[in-house]
C-alpha cells in the first residue's frame, strides 16, 4: 500500500481552498479530505494561516475562523522545525522561509502555491518540487 504524498500547502492555497471553495482549490480541499494527499504544518505555519484568516478584509467572526481552521487542522500531519532550520534555498520574502523549511524538514514531495516569490523558486535546488495550484491537481490529483 503506498502512503499519500506529504505536502506543503501555502497560506495562499489553504485560504482559498477555506474561503472561495471553486476551481483547482476546490479540488485541492477535496483531495485533502479524501486523504489523497497529506498537508504539513509546522508551529510557524499554523500561526500564519491563524493570524491571515482574523484579516479584517475578510470579516470572519472569531466561530468562522474557528470552524474555517476546523476543516483543514484535522486533516493536518504537524512537523516539529529543528533549530537551526534545514537548509533551504534564500527566498525573496523571508516569511516564506516557514514553507522551505517545512518541506525539507516533513520530507515534503511538493510545495504549493500562489506566491510568486516561492514559484519563482521552482526548480532551485535543496527543496522539493514547488508547484501552482493547476499544476499540483494535474500532478497528484489526476485533475
Amino acid at each position: 500500500m503506498r502512503l499519500p504524498p506529504r505536502v506543503v500547502l501555502d497560506t495562499n492555497v489553504v485560504l482559498s481552498a477555506l474561503l472561495f471553495g471553486r476551481g483547482p482549490t476546490a479540488r485541492v480541499r477535496a483531495g485533502w479530505q479524501s486523504a489523497r494527499f497529506v498537508p504539513l504544518a509546522s508551529a510557524a505555519t499554523a500561526r500564519e494561516l491563524v493570524r491571515v484568516l482574523a484579516y479584517p478584509r475578510f470579516g470572519l467572526s472569531p466561530e468562522q475562523q474557528s470552524e474555517l481552521l476546523a476543516d483543514f487542522m484535522p486533516w493536518v500531519t504537524p512537523v516539529e522545525i529543528p533549530d537551526p532550520p534545514p537548509a533551504a534555498p534564500r527566498c525573496r520574502d523571508p516569511f516564506d522561509m516557514a514553507f522551505l523549511h517545512l518541506a525539507n524538514a516533513g520530507r515534503a514531495r511538493a510545495l504549493v502555491s500562489g506566491d510568486r516569490d516561492l514559484l519563482a523558486l521552482a526548480g532551485a535546488r535543496g527543496v522539493c518540487p514547488i508547484l501552482g495550484v493547476e499544476a499540483f491537481c494535474r500532478q497528484y490529483l489526476g485533475e
